[in-house]
């Protein structure tokens, strides 16, 4: 059995299933983040799509190589430094400019009591490696049930860029995972939008995601 420390996020929730039996004793994370859903939830199913970003603390593993600490986000914008050059009449021109990319952005389909959805995650983890992952979620109220796996790399688009327009950087950028390739993860955390009456009203447009998250791979 080998028991790996790893996180998959889903909003409304954002959530994790406890680890699978055979992986109960595996890893064990504290999340806290915050989603943001467009448009607002309410009590009336609709379409939606969400961004999310949390910080993992206080994790424990039985791989004693497995970082304590780390972050995830989904839906996010990324900046990439590049470097440029050109030529025209005047010469050859060169320098250093940042690149902004979009992680694909998290959809759903529900209301504040229940809902479905899928996505693309990405951790960073505090020895410096990434893991990618692809997700999906079922969910009543408070409570969201996870299925997902590591996968080798997603490909973020460019939304923008600093450099001269002669000049401009890759139309996409690769994010790989290097840890944790092939592992999955299941769990279960809270749903918590600052004033659940809104859900009746204008609508919860961020809810604060937290919980103890089981991690683990018996493969």
């Amino acid at each position: 059995m080998r028991l790996r420390l790893l996180l998959l996020p889903a909003a409304l929730g954002i959530g994790m299933l406890p680890a699978p039996a055979s992986a109960a004793s595996g890893g064990i994370c504290q999340l806290n983040g915050t989603a943001a859903f467009s448009p607002a939830l309410t009590n009336t199913a609709g379409n939606f799509s969400y961004s999310f970003s949390g910080a993992l603390s206080g994790c424990q593993s039985s791989d004693a190589t497995a970082p304590t600490a780390g972050s995830v986000e989904a839906g996010k914008t990324v900046n990439v430094a590049y470097n440029w050059s050109y030529t025209d009449a005047t010469g050859t021109h060169s320098g250093t400019a940042t690149a902004t990319y979009q992680e694909p952005v998290p959809s759903g389909s529900g209301s504040c009591g229940s809902s479905t959805t899928s996505g693309t995650a990405f951790d960073t983890w505090s020895d410096g490696t990434q893991t990618v992952e692809t997700y999906s979620t079922t969910g009543a109220a408070a409570a969201v049930n996870l299925s997902g796996s590591v996968v080798p790399s997603a490909t973020l688009t460019l939304l923008s860029f600093t450099g001269p327009a002669q000049a401009p950087p890759a139309s996409t950028h690769t994010v790989s995972t290097t840890r944790y390739l092939g592992d999955s993860a299941s769990g279960l955390l809270t749903f918590q939008p600052p004033d659940p009456t809104l859900c009746g009203s204008t609508g919860v447009t961020s809810a604060a995601i937290s919980g103890g998250v089981g991690l683990g791979s018996t493969s």
